[in-house]
């Protein structure tokens, strides 16, 4: 894991942390609520490499109304950043009936169609109107 880190440019704490990762959202054409953070750690960024991780001090459940969709945020969270898409997701699941299946993938459709993609390993994919991801929901 310390090899992913290697060359990484690292936020410690809440503000640092959370203003980082909105940062990589925006900069990567991602919905700046798509990451609803509590208690941030520490975020890091491998810009020659996209991976990004995100260590939170507890698991975050949020609810995201407009679609009426509960997600879980583990405590470590990473995966690989490039433009509208974050790849090999892991420590972010999604509920479906009764089951949290891991998120692996999420894509906002390009060029734009005010859709994102959820992909589960399981091939479940689910897709959602962008603006249901917008800061604040």
């Amino acid at each position: 894991m310390a090899d992913l880190k290697e060359g990484g440019i690292v936020k410690m704490g809440h503000e640092g942390g959370l203003k980082m990762a909105t940062s990589l959202l925006e900069e990567f054409g991602l919905p700046l609520g798509l990451l609803p953070l509590a208690d941030v750690v520490e975020v890091g960024f491998v810009k020659s490499t996209g991976y990004m991780w995100i260590v939170q001090k507890k698991k975050v459940e949020h609810k995201f109304n407009v679609i009426s969709k509960l997600v879980s945020y583990d405590i470590n969270i990473t995966g690989y950043v490039e433009k509208k898409r974050i790849k090999k997701l892991k420590g972010v699941k999604a509920k479906e009936l009764m089951l949290w299946p891991p998120v692996s993938e999420i894509v906002v459709e390009d060029p734009p169609t005010g859709k994102i993609q959820f992909k589960s390993l399981a091939g479940i994919t689910k897709t959602f109107p962008v603006e249901a991801f917008a800061a604040g929901q």
